[in-house]
């Protein structure tokens, strides 16, 4: 994949999941079963990612601590379990495949991008913890032990409640989607 390309996919993705979830609120056919189960596996997800921004520090300086110690992605990690959730609230298989090769189409690309730039900018100390940590599926021990633990103004700062918000606004339209039009 050309690198102009990704480097679209790195600015988009926001944008394009956006427009996805319009795509999804309007096929999807959620029960109170689904529901329920895809928004708890869903919370699972949005747990993941506040505890990565609140340890994450988007410098030139190497993250290791927290989640960081476990997946060099852990954000894209919850992404990942949130997508999972949100398939699963869907009620409808072919919409929970195609959320999950939307994720895929649009992170694999981006996460080898950044591993590139952190790569170039961070050097040696990236390239151990790159041996050491897997890039996305989480190893199940701790890399090393570090001093730093969550700082809930990072959280604030990277303003992940918007994450977690946006999560329980498409609940709750599904939600609505049962009570509605059921």
């Amino acid at each position: 994949m050309s690198s102009r390309f990704t480097r679209f996919l790195q600015r988009y993705r926001v944008f394009s999941g956006f427009l996805f979830a319009l795509i999804y609120l309007f096929f999807s056919a959620p029960s109170i079963v689904t529901l329920a189960a895809g928004f708890g596996i869903a919370a699972v997800g949005i747990l993941i990612r506040a505890w990565a921004c609140g340890h994450i520090r988007k410098t030139r300086e190497l993250d290791t601590s927290g989640p960081y110690a476990f997946t060099r992605n852990p954000l894209y990690f919850g992404t990942l379990i949130i997508t999972i959730g949100f398939g699963v609230a869907s009620g409808v298989w072919w919409l929970a495949l195609l959320s999950l090769l939307f994720f895929a189409s649009i992170y694999f690309p981006v996460i080898n991008v950044e591993a590139e730039e952190l790569e170039n900018v961070i050097g040696d100390e990236y390239r151990e913890y790159a041996e050491a940590v897997p890039l996305f599926l989480p190893r199940l021990t701790p890399w090393k032990k570090s001093e730093r633990r969550f700082d809930f103004q990072l959280y604030l700062k990277h303003g992940e409640y918007l994450a977690a918000t946006g999560s329980v606004l498409a609940a709750a339209v599904l939600a609505a989607k049962i009570y509605f039009f059921r």
